[in-house]
């Protein structure tokens, strides 16, 4: 895969907050060498996040955005404020840009205590420094100059300095495997699987077992028994689509480790544990209750949608109840998910999502006393098989 074609889920994200008029713009397009942001002098010209996948090194693939000014002014200034706020909950690395002359405002001050809250690693950049020099006091302060590239190598520097070395990265399934072990894939082929090409999930599993040196085979469900006897031993692991975990379970043995790409996500973006608790809840449900149902990305809807009709259906039965269900997709999350609104939130995996953003969106129903649980986990619950789904990632139940 390519550095331009790494998804932006996996992707460092850099993001540059500020007041208006700081030089946010002009800087984002220092640090890139491109013509990312439009510059201007007038306030307020970044009326939305502004995002730019690219190559910066020697970090490789991010994703920097460029945000409204946080002192906007106005009903739509309050609404462009909002949406550089909600930046923060996908961003890896934050950039407060200062204008050297004016020095922090109240403003600043808010969006460093935001930083601090959320724990995100972050450095205040005093922009404009050959206009006017800047009283640094911090460790994590530096002054440049977007106009004379004064030190704008040296940000580059910092800012790699807090990206998360590869060496801590989470694997999806890779730590769990020894060269040369057998993973087997089941990836059915229907009406919603998208034409000529694979789902994130499963390509992103297929490399991350080649990178461990192990081997899979890629099946069907059909396929499956025909791939199970084609092998001289067990293999160490299957892993299916959601949708066929039904099925699936029937065809492999007990001592057969056997889990789903959706768990797999959940285990790789950090909220595994909460869904597998969460996953229990649907059990609690009642009549009238309004379940959640969200995803990370947005495509055409199919008859055979997984997240509008399977999984409602599925719940439905489960349960014998009369719900209602309400559904998000993409960059869309609602703001109000208290317990007097849902009773359950199930999320896709996140494969769309960095993993800041699926734990902000997982704490937030936490916060708010919603169970929070994910497809895979949900599906495998109902099919009575989730403690042996997990218990092949190392989850014990």
């Amino acid at each position: 895969m390519s550095l331009n074609s790494t998804p932006n889920a996996n992707r460092v994200h850099i993001a540059f907050f500020g007041r208006r008029n700081a030089g946010k713009s002009s800087l984002l397009n220092a640090v890139t060498g491109q013509d990312i942001a439009i510059v201007s002098d007038v306030k307020g010209t970044t009326t939305d996040p502004v995002s730019k996948a690219m190559e910066l090194l020697p970090i490789g693939p991010v994703l920097m955005i460029d945000t409204p000014g946080l002192d906007d002014e106005g009903t739509v200034g309050e609404l462009r404020i909002k949406k550089a706020r909600q930046v923060l909950n996908k961003t890896d690395i934050a950039l407060l840009v200062v204008d050297s002359a004016e020095g922090l405002s109240a403003v600043d001050r808010e969006i460093i205590e935001l930083f601090r809250a959320k724990k995100l690693p972050y450095l205040v950049v005093y922009n404009k420094s050959d206009l006017a020099d800047a009283n640094l006091t911090g460790e994590n302060e530096i002054s440049v100059s977007s106009v004379t590239g004064e030190r704008i190598n040296e940000l580059k520097d910092r800012i790699a300095a807090l990206a998360k070395s590869d060496e801590n990265a989470a694997r999806i399934v890779g730590d769990l495997l020894s060269p040369s072990d057998v993973v087997i894939l089941v990836t059915p082929i229907d009406s919603s699987a998208p034409k000529g090409r694979m789902i994130l999930p499963q390509v992103q599993t297929i490399r991350d077992i080649l990178d461990s040196h192990a081997m899979c085979m890629v099946v069907q469900a059909e396929q499956l028994p025909q791939a199970l006897a084609a092998l001289s031993a067990p293999p160490r692991l299957v892993v299916t689509d959601s949708q066929v975990f039904g099925r699936v379970k029937e065809m492999v043995a007990e001592d057969i480790p056997l889990t789903s790409f959706s768990i797999l996500m959940a285990r790789f973006k950090g909220f595994l544990e909460t869904a597998v608790r969460g996953a229990a809840h649907i059990e609690s449900l009642r009549d009238g209750d309004v379940v959640l149902i969200s995803e990370g990305c947005t495509h055409h809807r199919q008859c055979e949608d997984i997240g509008t009709v399977k999984l409602p259906g599925w719940i439905k039965k489960h349960t014998g109840r009369e719900l209602q269900f309400e559904f998000t997709s993409g960059g869309g999350f609602p703001e109000d998910i208290s317990s007097d609104k849902y009773a359950m939130i199930v999320h896709c995996g996140g494969c769309m999502l960095t993993e800041r953003e699926m734990q902000y969106r997982m704490r937030c129903a936490e916060d708010a006393g919603v169970a929070f649980t994910n497809y895979g986990t949900l599906i495998a619950y109902m099919n009575g098989i989730l403690k042996r789904s997990v218990a092949g990632v190392g989850i014990k139940m």
